[in-house]
């Protein structure tokens, strides 16, 4: 069973192609990850599937019904998307930004059932919000203000959930905090998709990736066996060395410095020069 298809996607700003010949399934109940270089369209692939930006070509099924045929208010039930730099309104309490999140399930004659209050209650138990329920979102610290937002987004209580980059200028702490919450909310057989930079968190993490360069897929599959060196060193035009992490295993991605491996080489022929020949060069 999967929880959407997209295929043979493209989208070009004008004359600049970003996306070309996308396709893709969603396995349900899966955490996948979307990872690769600045500009390759990561962020622009989940505006298409939410809808945030119009199909140029192509065609996305969600739940097996085309994109196109659902109105914005019937997607929303099916689909939930948080962008990367949500707005966060002015006095809004977490509680009431999560209550928000059944918006798309109310109507002129439908308003706040007992759905509605035991969906909230189960967010706010699954992102452990308890501590900051009455708190204004805006004073908040950054791990929290994502767990409010993930709070809004479980509330929605769709099957597929898009997420661009919650954990993006976090710090470590809370980067584990925010990939926790995500992490639970595939345990109760959601699907989630994952814009995300963090290399290392994305293969410990993700069931599986898709990694984007070029507007391309350039590799899709198990988290452990697409991030490999040959890829992430093309993807980034760098060079690294990956390492199993005690315990699980997981990779660990460590960049090389090229400056030090350029002194070594050097320093290393230096020292492979006979001394009457260095001795020659001075005189």
């Amino acid at each position: 069973m999967t929880a959407l298809h997209a295929r043979n996607l493209h989208f070009a700003y004008q004359d600049k192609v970003i996306l070309r010949d996308i396709s893709f399934s969603l396995p349900k109940g899966r955490l996948i990850g979307i990872v690769g270089p600045n500009g390759s369209g990561k962020s622009t692939l989940l505006k298409l599937l939410a809808r945030q930006l119009p199909l140029q070509g192509g065609q996305v099924e969600v739940q097996g019904q085309t994109l196109s045929s659902y109105s914005m208010k019937s997607l929303a039930r099916q689909l939930a998307f948080l962008p990367q730099r949500p707005v966060m309104v002015e006095g809004i309490r977490v509680e009431q930004l999560v209550q928000y999140g059944r918006h798309p399930h109310q109507g002129w004659f439908n308003q706040w059932s007992d759905e509605d209050a035991r969906q909230v209650a189960r967010a706010r138990e699954a992102m452990q919000l308890d501590a900051i329920w009455r708190r204004q979102a805006s004073s908040l610290s950054g791990g929290q203000a994502q767990r409010a937002w993930l709070g809004m987004i479980l509330a929605q209580n769709t099957d597929l959930i898009l997420l661009d980059e919650p954990t993006s200028a976090l710090d470590i702490g809370h980067q584990a905090e925010v990939m926790e919450a995500v992490h639970r909310i595939t345990q109760e057989g959601r699907t989630v998709l994952i814009v995300i930079h963090d290399l290392g968190i994305a293969a410990r993490y993700c069931d599986e990736l898709i990694a984007l360069a070029d507007g391309q897929i350039q590799a899709m599959g198990p988290a452990r066996q697409v991030m490999t060196k040959q890829l992430v060193d093309r993807l980034y035009d760098t060079d690294v060395d990956i390492l199993p992490a005690p315990g699980d295993g997981a990779p660990v991605i460590v960049p090389r410095r090229r400056s030090l491996a350029t002194a070594t080489s050097t320093n290393t022929r230096t020292a492979q020069v006979p001394e009457f020949v260095q001795e020659d060069a001075t005189q």
